[in-house]
């Protein structure tokens, strides 16, 4: 190669370098916040309960947030990493939850009531947002698996952060075991793949299979493998045994973050990898006609049976639960099949009815999860039992409570109610009239589960009225602040469905 030619190379890489650098200010926030957190806890470790390091992560979830409102949109560092519309909406997802789930930190009890050093606990929670902000745009094999392993690493920490309390050090190491067991059937999945086709980017795989012909069986097993990954993070029957487990153990905040921001970037990569990978549009497809499933692997199928099996399963073993975390727990399965329904139908409406369920998802769980752990605050329990007479000890946790309840069930006005609408709407579209019926019979199924939760926090217990709990004025801000949304989308949803509309364009272009 001649000097003229290395001169353009070397052109060609940096004006790549800098136009992949400009897509990546939000994720080069979140690397600073991440430092900055760790040399702010560095000087204030004489002190345990200090929040310096938790605000420092707000300020730069603050200022990732500015980034991604003003974030181009293209291809970066050689085609690996996507900066679109539809990842830019799961992005929002994770950092609003993030946020979120830092502010709830402030106030738990579980967390500070032994003095314990907190700076690593609101770094790693920075490291596990950067890890689902590449996740969400990654269009790579090995930066997928890279992206997951970032997340992972941070959440088995997370998880058993309250290590003096026997059941959290459970947790963390049945999620660590589960955890390495399900990135090794993935990267092995990955491996086939790549000797497939000779391609780790998702758009050389899916131009490969369309172009030539592979050995179906090897296909159809290293594509279960890469799901496989995928549904350990999404809490998808049959890859949720972990998730009852180390949602029980672990913190009610990484709990309620794991059940929201891990499941919202698990379906950003599920999505994108079935789009761009596995599946085809054929010739003359709109936006609104289903893909083309290629080379004889039926993925609806799959999908289908994962979403009636995860449903089905979350559903009728959380009717059995005494404990609140992990009926929540059982509810998230639940809910991963319900949202696995959308990703079935695979075309534009089922992947917008999945954004926008997301979206009310997160605000209906947070808000259950935060109001769990005001509650253990006070009588020191998740027990359901000892949640008789709440509704009158504190008639805020009790109408809150029922409200987040209510829009997890999908009843109206509630968002939930809309969330649930556009999916079977979605699959009734679509002909897959059976999966559909079986979605509402499983929805009937959650509303006695959920029921029994106020059911005893205000038919049961009535004579608790003398033993009342005081909430600060800060806690029922945060609550109406949940609870606003729980309604307002439930009536004024079209500002939520076009912004869903529009990004689940994007990524079927």
């Amino acid at each position: 190669m001649n000097p003229e030619q290395l001169k353009i190379l070397g052109s060609s890489f940096l004006g790549d370098l800098l136009k992949s650098v400009n897509l990546f200010y939000p994720e080069t926030a979140l690397v600073v916040t991440f430092l900055l957190a760790i040399l702010v806890d560095l000087f204030t470790r004489n002190r345990p309960s200090c929040k310096m390091s938790g605000y420092v992560s707000l300020i730069g979830f603050f200022v990732t947030a500015i980034f991604l409102c003003n974030s181009p949109q293209g291809m970066s560092f050689a085609g690996t990493y996507a900066v679109d519309a539809f990842s830019i909406f799961f992005k929002w997802i994770v950092l609003i939850t993030s946020f979120v789930i830092i502010v709830f930190s402030f106030f738990s009890k579980e967390l500070f009531g032994e003095e314990r050093q907190m700076g690593e606990y609101y770094t790693l929670i920075v490291g596990m947002t950067f890890g689902m902000f590449l996740l969400s745009g990654a269009t790579n094999l090995i930066l997928i698996y890279l992206a997951i392993e970032t997340m992972s690493m941070s959440s088995y920490i997370l998880a058993g952060y309250t290590k003096e309390i026997k059941r959290a050090s459970e947790a963390s190491l049945k999620y660590v075991i589960y955890g390495a067991t399900s990135s090794g059937i993935m990267i092995y999945g990955i491996s086939l793949l790549f000797g497939l086709t000779g391609s780790l980017n998702l758009s050389g795989i899916n131009a490969y299979l369309a172009g030539n012909n592979v050995n179906h069986i090897t296909l159809l097993i290293s594509g279960i493998m890469i799901i496989a990954g995928i549904g350990y993070k999404i809490s998808a029957v049959p890859f949720h045994f972990w998730t009852p487990d180390v949602y029980e153990g672990a913190p009610v905040t990484i709990t309620a973050y794991l059940s929201v921001a891990s499941k919202a970037a698990g379906f950003a990569i599920l999505i994108r990898l079935l789009n761009s990978a596995f599946t085809i549009h054929a010739a003359g497809d709109t936006i609104n006609t289903a893909w083309s499933v290629m080379k004889n692997v039926d993925w609806t199928m799959i999908i289908a049976v994962l979403s009636v099996l995860s449903m089905t399963l979350g559903n009728f073993v959380a009717v059995w639960q005494t404990n609140v975390k992990r009926l929540l727990a059982y509810s998230s399965i639940a809910h991963a099949g319900y949202i696995l329904m959308g990703v079935a139908v695979m075309n534009y409406t089922g992947v917008s009815a999945i954004m926008i369920y997301l979206a009310i998802y997160m605000f209906m769980n947070l808000g259950a999860f935060f109001v769990v752990m005001i509650i253990a605050n006070h009588i020191d329990s998740e027990d359901l039992e000892d949640y008789q007479g709440i509704g009158y000890r504190s008639p805020w946790l009790g109408v809150a409570m029922t409200i987040f309840m209510v829009s997890l069930t999908g009843l109206p006005p509630t968002a939930g109610f809309i969330g649930k609408l556009y999916v079977f709407t979605a699959v009734l579209n679509s002909g897959m009239y059976w999966l559909a019926v079986i979605g509402v019979l499983n929805s009937v199924v959650s509303l006695y589960y959920y029921v029994k939760v106020f059911r005893n926090m205000f038919l049961r217990g009535a004579e608790k009225a003398n033993q009342p709990i005081e909430l600060s004025l800060t806690v029922k801000v945060i609550l109406i602040a949940l609870i606003i949304p729980n309604i307002a989308l439930g009536i004024w949803f079209g500002g939520l469905v076009n912004w869903a509309n529009a990004s689940a364009a994007m990524i079927l272009k």
